[in-house]
Parts: C-alpha cells; sequence; structure tokens
C-alpha cells in the first residue's frame, strides 16, 4: 500500500494559511522583545537544525538495517523502538494535548461552547476513535484482498458434515464446515510466508497513521515558531525542537523499517516528515505581519489540529507500538530484554517531558 494519503495533511496547510490571517481580536497584543532582523537570522538557523535532526533522526533506522544488531528481528530493535514509543507517547500527552486545552480556552474565546465543554479532549477521544477505525478497517481490507485470493476450492463430503479444502494458494488453507447447529467459514494464513506478509500490512498502516499524526503537530509548530518576531521566544525553541525533531524521526523511522516499504515509499516518507517542520516555519516567515496568535480563528484551528494529532500519537504509542511489543512472545520470554525496554520506554518519555520546559 503506498504511502500517498499522507499527502492529504497538504489540506490541512492551505487550511492554516488563511485562518491564521483572516482574524482578529481584542487579546492582540504586540509581544515585547521584537527585533525582526535578528529573528530572521534565527529562523533560517531553525529551519538548517531542524532539517538536518529530523532527517539524522528517520534515517537511523532505515540505515541502521545494514547493521545486524539493528535489525528488527533483534532485541537492540525492540528497545529502540521502546524508547521511540515513549518519545511519541510524551509528545501526545505532555507537549500538545495540553497545548490544545490552552488554546481553546483562551480568553480570547467566547465561553460557550470553549469554556464550557472540554472541546480538546473530547476531539482527542474521537481522532484516537477514528485511528483506531481507520487502523482496524484497513488492515482487515488488505488481508482479505489478498487472502480472497484462493483457487476454488474442492469439497469433500462425510460423515454429519463437509469439509472442503483447496489446493495450497501461496500457503493458505480454507476451511468450510457445516455441523449440526452451526456454520464457519474463514480463511487463515498457514504458512511462514503469509504470516510475514500480514505482519508488513500492519506496519504499514501503523507507519503512515503515526506519520500523519506527526507532520500535522510538526506544520502547526513550525508556523508559530517562523511567526514568532521574538528572539527570545526563537532561541530556546530552536534546540527544542531541533531534539524533538530527532527523538520523533527515530521512532517514524523504525517504523518505517518493519514496514519494509519499497525504496521510493521510504525515501518520500522519510523526506515528507524532514520537510514538514522546515515547510512550517518558511510558511510562519510569509505570514508573519498580518499572523495574529491570539485571534479567535486562529486559536480555534490550531486547539483542534493540536487536539486532533494528540489522539493519533497517543493512541499508536499505546496500542501499535507499545502493546504490540511488549506483549509479542519474544520480550514475554525473555526478562533481560523485557527490563531493558521498559527502561528504554522510561528514557524516551522522560527526556521527551523534559524538552517540554522549552517547547
Amino acid at each position: 500500500m503506498k504511502p500517498l494519503f499522507l499527502l492529504s495533511s497538504i489540506f490541512f496547510l492551505l487550511l492554516l494559511l488563511p485562518l491564521h490571517v483572516l482574524a482578529d481580536c481584542e487579546c492582540n497584543t504586540n509581544p515585547e522583545g521584537r527585533d525582526t532582523p535578528k529573528a530572521l537570522k534565527l529562523k533560517f538557523i531553525a529551519i538548517a537544525s531542524i532539517l538536518t535532526a529530523g532527517a539524522v533522526g528517520v534515517l537511523l533506522p532505515i540505515l541502521g538495517r545494514s547493521v545486524a544488531a539493528l535489525r528488527p528481528e533483534n532485541d537492540v530493535f525492540f528497545v529502540i523502538k521502546a524508547f521511540a514509543a515513549g518519545v511519541i507517547l510524551a509528545t501526545g500527552l505532555i507537549h500538545i494535548l495540553p497545548g490544545a486545552f490552552g488554546s481553546l480556552t483562551s480568553p480570547c474565546l467566547k465561553e460557550d461552547p470553549w469554556h464550557n465543554f472540554p472541546v480538546a479532549g473530547f476531539v482527542a477521544m474521537l481522532s484516537a476513535i477514528g485511528t483506531m477505525m481507520v487502523d482496524s478497517f484497513a488492515t482487515s481490507y488488505y488481508r482479505r484482498s489478498h487472502f480472497s485470493k484462493a483457487r476454488p476450492v474442492e469439497e469433500y463430503e462425510g460423515g454429519n458434515g463437509d469439509v472442503e479444502t483447496s489446493a495450497d494458494h501461496d500457503g493458505h488453507v480454507h476451511v468450510h464446515t457445516h455441523a449440526t447447529h452451526g456454520h464457519a467459514h474463514g480463511s487463515v494464513p498457514a504458512s511462514p510466508e503469509d504470516a510475514s506478509l500480514a505482519e508488513r500490512i500492519r506496519h504499514r498502516i501503523i507507519s503512515q497513521v503515526l506519520e500523519l499524526g506527526i507532520v500535522v503537530h510538526s506544520l502547526i509548530i513550525g508556523i508559530s515558531l517562523g511567526a514568532s518576531e521574538s528572539p527570545s521566544t526563537i532561541r530556546p525553541l530552536l534546540g527544542a525542537l531541533s531534539f524533538h525533531q530527532f527523538f520523533e524521526g527515530v521512532g517514524l523511522g523504525g517504523c518505517i523499517v518493519q514496514a519494509n516499504f519499497r525504496a521510493k515509499a521510504t525515501v518520500i516518507m522519510a523526506v515528507f516528515f524532514s520537510l514538514t517542520a522546515p515547510i512550517g516555519i518558511s510558511l510562519g516567515i510569509a505570514i508573519s505581519s498580518s499572523y495574529e496568535e491570539n485571534s479567535p480563528i486562529a486559536l480555534i484551528v490550531e486547539g483542534i489540529f493540536n487536539a486532533a494529532s494528540a489522539g493519533i500519537l497517543i493512541y499508536m504509542a499505546l496500542v501499535d507500538l507499545l502493546a504490540a511489543d511488549f506483549t509479542h512472545p519474544k520480550m514475554q520470554n525473555n526478562g533481560m530484554l523485557q527490563l531493558g525496554t521498559h527502561l528504554a520506554l522510561l528514557l524516551g518519555a522522560g527526556l521527551m517531558s523534559i524538552l517540554a520546559k522549552w517547547a
């Protein structure tokens, strides 16, 4: 499955640009310490730094496939994924969701419904449920589309029921049983090749949905940085966001490796992730003269998109990354691996939480 639907996030970009420009609000104030020339220099440095950090982060696991110890089947890869999952979980819970609550409960917004209902939490919940539905339906659809390509069955009748079996189709066994009080009809993968294919399909869906959640957040935070005219605001964000993109890149790169995409799709996903935040900064620079971060529409758009992004990342981290790996037989049967992955999870979440002080 090609990652083309990720381009839909460009739609978000098109929405954000006019909405930030059109609105105005009594809460708008000129920030202290404005220094446009100095701020512009820092923004260009931020573009280079964040682009490099994101590219290095996402490429490390991808290029690491050539190192035997970093391949998905080895213990070290489980530890790296646990660290990355901690980073992604902290990004959703510590960085993005509180910002969404802050935007959607701002004094610049009218009380109804923003101050009388937890809109940010509601949007995050809907986003997580929507991600689960996409995850489930897409996985089942692509599995069925492959496993249904079986040869016509040959029926064998006897006893109180009949059993239909077909010649193997790439290792498939199709069973059709009739019993006195029930009926079962199914198709199951019966060979290691089929199990590997089903797992690869699953990982491809995971990596694409995860990238969608990350790039939405990266775009929004890039626009915010690019629109700022205060060097004292940009300076701490520069380093914090560079580390932020690096760690998120490591997490995404690990998922891309497990998905085993073709070279072209891998390059597209890596480049798309690396460029999103710098593009957001460039857009912020372009609209900085008319950008009002406290305008009602700007706050609503930022809050809703941040909440949706948080819901996606929290679901992906807990369900598709942590739950899948921590219940894996290989980890369950290896006490040292369990200890290592738990420590890596805490380390990743802890480091990302500390970065919340600056970004």
